[in-house]
């Protein structure tokens, strides 16, 4: 503004000045005569321009005067809109922390208000946890579901039952059903049939638990009585009377490690989910039968187990007791082998035999001092009977499993390793014994080989094999399962118990290829209502000799050879007068050995016996009491289908009480005999259950 009042100043002294110089250019005209009286005499030139000058430099000074008051107020107008500015700026600073102190104001009243709002919350909630708390503590005094003790939790368990089984054909057992011992058919026990009632499935069962900091320790007893004293023995579920089913001792770590020893169910019985011991995640199927179902894979003894859990993942190693099932045709020549013994008397097992025979035999015949005719060579073999083999055992069995649980199912993998020895004497058999050192009167020739404990010697063989189980969910209704096992020496572990090896023709042990299956289906229909069905299956395969020297020698001749006589056509059993008056001598001749049944599912047993409806008698060398003679080699294959449910009339805190039928199929198949026939059984079986659990 200053300097613009300055510029315009400028241009107007500059004009006044440009236009006085042309003025006193200006050529001054001739003077005009006049007549006029003179006019008085006017300012000068230089007296205007000085005025002008003056009068134009007061102007410049009023102008600068007025330039400078404008500066000044410009100045003080600047000075206002800066402090103006200034104190807007403050004001919107003030402004903003208001607005700030405002939001926050705003967000203290909101929290607050949440706070009350959840202080009120608190405080409802509070009191229905107190309430809660106080009907918990109450319930616990009342009805606690765990007994405290010295910093454990003790929690009992079990059910009562009352159950009945009714079967078609008779096996002389109870709510059990002894599988491989399904008589065949026209044994006396199949002709009649059975039924049982029974409270020895009631269980009690006991958790003791603590927690300290690293883990938890846990121990588990759990029995019912369904064992029995004088045959209670080591080979599938190691029934001691009061029957030990389950008793065990558990250090589970944080870090998903856990160490477990004592009885249990084997690490080849499939899980529920992951790997544990504790008999309710244990996936035994859903029947009454205490035997379960053909096709299961299990055994309860002692075992010794490391196991490691990820989230979906786990895996285990375990040490169980072994028992080697041993079953064999040996007719007549029995090679003579060690593979276990009867429980020692007095000491832990059982005791020693239950039963002393001694059978005798002719086994040779000489003359009669001054008479013509023969008198018999007797000698004897003293059999006992066991009440419970037990077999030595080189090793424990070793068992490794994984378990996976992807999210839709449970699927396992399993191997499972074992060893069998025995102490073999080849030269000592039953036809050594009962005839050895004999000779024959016609032949000339020694019968057999002395007895002689020489040349004995350990037989060692592994066995083994592998096993795997599915079951996925079909929904939220459906479950099916699946478990398959095959491998040399395994029979022990199928629900059937067949036998894991036999002897061959010079007593060494051979091992049975075992296979089982069992598929399951399952459906949840109601809450309450549970309906299953089951088949299954276990097999031992044949393993037979049938060589010249797996032979028996059969019984001996009464044979007069006239003296010096040359050949053996000379002899006869029935001399006459003639020639007995002659001279000569009796003896003993046998026969051309014949062919013996060795092995397991022998082809030159005999199953004669079973197309024959004579009348009955026991017959020592088979399985029961059957009609004419022998029937019943051994098992090759038991199946077995099986439905029922489960219904629950309760299932609360007071406990639960539940109800079950179930029917079963059985069908036990034995091995051909030389004829090509074989043996075989079916029942027909129903059972029904009543059970009250602790809760």
């Amino acid at each position: 503004m200053n300097s613009r009042l300055k510029a315009a100043a400028a241009l107007v002294l500059a004009a006044c000045v440009a236009g006085t110089s042309s003025f006193a250019s200006d050529a001054t005209p001739p003077a005009k005569k006049s007549h006029k009286k003179a006019a008085p005499k006017g300012p000068t030139v230089e007296d205007q321009i000085q005025a002008l000058r003056q009068d134009m430099q007061s102007q410049i000074n009023a102008l600068k005067s007025d330039l400078a008051a404008k500066d000044a107020a410009l100045r003080q107008a600047q000075q206002q809109a800066a402090d103006a500015q200034a104190a807007a700026a403050r004001a919107q600073e003030a402004a903003t922390s208001q607005q700030q102190a405002v939001m926050e104001n705003q967000t203290a009243v909101n929290s607050l208000q949440s706070t009350v709002t959840d202080l009120k919350a608190n405080a409802s909630s509070l009191a229905i946890t107190v309430s809660d708390e106080n009907a918990k503590i109450r319930k616990e005094i009342s009805s606690p579901n765990s007994l405290h003790y010295k910093g454990v939790a003790i929690t009992p368990g079990g059910f009562v039952a009352a159950e009945t089984v009714w079967r078609q054909h008779a096996t002389g057992g109870d709510i059990p059903t002894a599988f491989n011992a399904l008589p065949y058919e026209e044994a006396d026990a199949y002709k009649l049939s059975e039924f049982y009632g029974s409270a020895r499935q009631s269980r009690v069962s006991m958790m003791v638990e603590g927690k300290p900091s690293w883990g938890t320790l846990r121990g588990y007893y759990e029995a019912d009585w369904l064992g029995t004293g004088i045959t209670s023995n080591n080979n599938q579920s190691n029934s001691y009377v009061l029957r030990q089913r389950v008793i065990w001792g558990q250090a589970a770590l944080n870090n998903g490690w856990a160490f477990t020893g004592g009885q249990m169910w084997s690490l080849a019985t499939e899980d529920k989910k992951g790997l544990s011991n504790l008999s309710g995640d244990i996936m035994t199927p859903q029947t009454i039968d205490p035997n379960y179902v053909v096709g299961f894979v299990w055994t309860r003894q002692y075992g010794f187990r490391v196991t490691k859990s990820w989230n979906k993942f786990a895996v285990g190693l375990a040490a169980e007791n072994p028992q080697i099932l041993y079953t064999t045709s040996l007719a007549g020549n029995t090679p003579y082998a060690i593979l276990g013994g009867a429980g020692n008397n007095g000491g832990n097992y059982n005791a020693a035999i239950s039963a002393s025979a001694t059978t005798t035999y002719v086994q040779n015949y000489i003359n009669v001092p001054g008479t013509t005719s023969f008198a018999p060579v007797y000698n004897t073999v003293v059999a006992n009977t066991n009440i419970a083999n037990y077999s030595f055992n080189a090793a424990p069995d070793l068992i490794v499993k994984a378990a996976i649980d992807p999210g839709l199912g449970h699927y396992e993998l399993i191997a499972i390793g074992r060893y069998a020895h025995e102490t073999v004497f080849p030269g000592v058999t039953t036809d050594a014994l009962k005839f050895g050192g004999q000779t024959d009167v016609v032949t000339g020739k020694a019968v057999t080989a002395k007895a002689t404990a020489d040349g004995n010697f350990t037989n060692t063989i592994p066995l083994g094999g592998f096993a795997a189980s599915a079951r996925v969910p079909l929904g939220k209704m459906v479950s099916l399962g699946a478990k398959g096992m095959y491998g040399a020496g395994l029979g022990r572990y199928g629900n059937s118990t067949l036998s894991d090896v036999t002897a061959n023709y010079w007593g060494g042990l051979s091992p049975l290829h075992n296979a089982s299956g069992l598929a399951t289906l399952e459906v949840n229909a109601t809450p309450r209502l549970v309906i299953y069905g089951n088949y299954g299956i276990d097999y031992a395969g044949r393993n037979d000799w049938a060589r010249s020297n797996a032979t028996t020698l059969g019984s001996p001749t009464a044979t007069f050879c006239p003296t010096g006589f040359t050949s053996a056509s000379e002899c006869t059993a029935k001399p006459t007068s003639d020639q007995i008056a002659a001279g000569g001598t009796w003896g003993g001749h046998w026969g051309k050995p014949s062919a013996a049944a060795v092995g397991y599912g022998s082809r030159k047993g005999s199953n004669a016996g079973c197309l024959t409806l004579a009348s009955p008698g026991f017959s020592g060398g088979s399985t029961g009491y059957y009609p004419g003679g022998s029937c019943g080699d051994q098992t090759k294959d038991v199946q077995e289908l099986t439905v029922g449910y489960w219904y629950d009339f309760y299932k609360g805190e007071h406990g639960r009480l539940r109800q079950s039928i179930q029917y079963g199929y059985a069908d036990r198949q034995g091995w051909s005999d030389v004829t090509g026939v074989s043996a075989k059984g079916i029942d027909n079986m129903f059972w029904t259950s009543f059970r009250y659990y602790l809760p």
